[in-house]
């Protein structure tokens, strides 16, 4: 399982989720190799750590969750201002250099080392890599587990393979970089060029544009290729294989009743609702999280379903399961809810009741349920939307064939 995490970092810089956090890195490509390594070690260490706490559902680890990411990003704005700057970047420096010369003449050095980790640090509180097959089962099993040790290993294996494949195309940057410096000029451009694309960046994070940007992108391709890693790799445990596949179930045949839906923390645009209450509508239970790029992708087909087979008999519940700590925050929730015009039942699964209930594995998942309580058909991840729709019209049918 370490190797399959590792690979399936290795895979994250296909991933359109890895650009937020790419003008960070690549705004120090022409620093020293240590320098890079530094901070690629920075980011794999951060982002294993944050993603281990997010497991917990302590309300001082959300906070501070939420709080790191603010820091982050103030991080971030000096270092850009300072890439921007040369004289910024002198007068940023000068605190620290006056105190390194109190305490030690050497301490000096160790100011560049210690700047690397710190950027590393705020890339890994910044970076929120889509939930494919890989990591999505390394998360749901610390979240039911808990969080432990093997888990930490395993997320910092995820982030070891990710630093690996980014670090593969800085310093490939880095050959560049070194055969362009006798041009003053030119480096002198790309440096404040730099700059700018990091403020940029930490703006467009800062906003929440950054979601609006990825929502037009697709993490499908690779997420088959995830799978395929996971179908192939010796060793790797069926039963977690069967569990993360993205693949629909076809067949019609019933595959047992409704499982409960009670647990969750909070109810959104409806009171509670149960499969009693549900019996004789087709329903459609769409387990999802704001933050996931994979479900902003299929959010807009749910909602379309919604409004199209409502009058017909069709009831769509959002299961909110939150995948990072910040996601537990039910104002954050309510206020994405109403932010992404999702007016029907929305259950803050906070706590994974509902989760365990279906035994789910993933983010998204739609689960259709006939009129008579019993789960017809099942589809993880994106896409196949038409074979989607299709057996909701089926169901529907079926529901008003005895009235006919």
């Amino acid at each position: 399982m370490f190797l399959i995490a590792f690979l399936g970092g290795l895979l994250t810089v296909l991933s359109p989720c890895i650009l937020p956090v790419v003008p960070f890195l690549f705004a120090g490509a022409d620093r020293s190799r240590a320098s890079i390594l530094l901070t690629l070690g920075g980011m794999a260490l951060t982002f294993a750590l944050i993603s281990s706490l997010a497991v917990v559902s302590s309300e001082w680890v959300i906070q501070a969750s939420n709080s790191g990411r603010h820091i982050a990003l103030i991080v971030m704005t000096v270092f850009a201002l300072s890439l921007i700057s040369a004289r910024i970047g002198d007068w940023l420096a000068r605190p620290f250099v006056m105190l390194g010369n109190r305490l030690d003449p050497d301490t000096r050095k160790k100011a560049g080392p210690l700047r690397s980790v710190m950027i590393g640090v705020a890339t890994g509180l910044l970076w929120a890599p889509c939930a494919g097959p890989i990591l999505g089962v390394i998360l749901t099993g610390a979240m039911l587990q808990g969080a432990n040790a093997q888990t930490s290993l395993l997320l910092l294996a995820y982030g070891a393979g990710s630093a690996l494949s980014l670090g593969a195309l800085i310093f490939a940057g880095r050959g560049l970089v070194n055969r362009l410096k006798p041009s003053i000029p030119f480096s002198g451009w790309l440096r404040r060029g730099a700059g700018v694309a990091v403020l940029a960046t930490a703006a467009v994070i800062a906003t929440g544009t950054d979601n609006l940007l990825l929502a037009k992108t697709s993490s499908e391709g690779v997420a088959i290729v995830e799978k395929k890693v996971l179908e192939n790799v010796p060793k790797v445990v069926d039963y977690l294989v069967s569990k993360v596949r993205a693949d629909s179930i076809e067949d019609n045949a019933s595959k047992g009743a409704m499982p409960s839906l009670a647990g969750a923390v909070q109810w959104l645009n409806s009171p509670e609702l149960s499969a009693e209450s549900l019996r004789g509508k087709v329903v459609l239970v769409d387990f999802w999280t704001y933050d996931c790029i994979n479900c902003q992708h299929t959010l807009p087909y749910v909602k379309d379903w919604e409004q199209k087979y409502a009058k017909d008999g069709l009831v769509v519940i959002g299961v909110h399961t939150p995948e990072y700590g910040y996601e537990r925050i039910i104002d954050n929730v309510k206020d994405q809810v109403k932010k992404l015009g999702i007016t029907y039942p929305v259950a803050i699964d906070n706590n994974y009741a509902i989760w365990r209930n279906f035994d789910n594995q993933y983010w998204p998942a739609h689960y259709l349920i006939d009129a008579k309580g019993q789960v017809r058909y099942t589809h993880f991840g994106e896409g196949r939307y038409e074979a989607q729709e299709q057996m909701i019209q089926q169901l529907l049918q079926e529901a008003k064939a005895p009235a006919a």
